[in-house]
């Protein structure tokens, strides 16, 4: 027997994917995604989303790019890891992302390449142009002032790139010392870990998307209760913890998962 047919589902529910499907909105994911959504709609401009590893950052970029990407009017650009060895890197990379042709190869005509294409696209064809930047907090300082550079080119109404910079908490002090880009942020939004109630949730969401509708709940309440003692409520640490557990409920031919089995688990992992 199959792991999925063993427990009545028909796909993995505790994958650490960023698949929008499996993504729990708890009330701090929701809050963010909706603001997130008004400041990109009213274009205007820097909008900063910070949180710890696995508090699902990346699963919400996904979804926002979903949701958007169902509308014309957007072009939405995405750039998942910031690692570049010089500035000029780093633009000629934005420069492909555009797909523009500046005139000649230096740092003022690619800069000047991308202004025209943000207002060709943003004025001219009335687009809203999205750059979103996940793992943010790999952004040097002049990569920073490029992306600064950027934010300068607006009409008097609104801001012709909507930058979202997805980040680890380590980046919020560095933009603190660049007041001239801290000043530009339009939205800053800090994800917290879910509380114990969301983390019960979450697992049986993702329980219910992946299939499971039939019989008793499958993680007992104690069970849960360690789950989030251990993860501290991070969701991408809940995803793992309770993915080991259906192995092990499979493995064992157990109806359910309870707290002994959680202690094992976390026991093993600690070895």
């Amino acid at each position: 027997m199959s792991y999925y047919s063993a427990l009545h589902l028909h796909k993995e529910p505790f994958s650490t994917s960023p698949d929008p499907e499996f993504f729990f909105l708890s009330s701090a994911h929701q809050t963010a995604l909706h603001r997130l959504e008004i400041a990109i709609r009213l274009r205007r401009g820097l909008s900063v989303i910070l949180g710890d590893v696995g508090t699902g950052k990346t699963t919400l970029s996904r979804t926002l790019l979903q949701t958007l990407t169902e509308e014309e009017g957007f072009c939405f650009h995405m750039i998942l890891d910031p690692t570049y060895k010089s500035e000029f890197q780093f633009l000629s990379q934005l420069v492909k992302m555009f797909s523009v042709r500046p005139f000649s190869r230096s740092t003022l005509d690619y800069k000047d390449a991308i202004e025209k294409y943000l207002f060709q696209k943003g004025v001219q064809e009335n687009k809203t142009i999205i750059l979103l930047i996940d793992e943010g907090q790999k952004l040097t300082a002049p990569f920073l002032e490029i992306l600064r550079t950027l934010l300068n080119y607006e009409t008097n109404e609104f801001k012709l790139l909507q930058l979202v910079i997805l980040a680890q908490m380590e980046l919020l002090p560095r933009l603190r010392k660049i007041k001239n880009f801290m000043d530009r942020i339009g939205l800053k939004y800090i994800i917290n870990p879910l509380d114990e109630g969301e983390t019960r949730q979450m697992i049986a969401f993702r329980l219910a998307q992946a299939g499971f509708n039939s019989g008793p709940q499958l993680f007992a309440d104690d069970a849960v209760r360690l789950i989030f003692e251990v993860t501290q409520g991070y969701p991408r640490r809940i995803a793992i913890l309770c993915h080991q557990a259906l192995e092990q409920l499979v493995m064992e031919n157990k109806p359910v998962v309870d707290r002994p089995m959680i202690e094992g688990i976390v026991r093993n992992e600690v070895r």
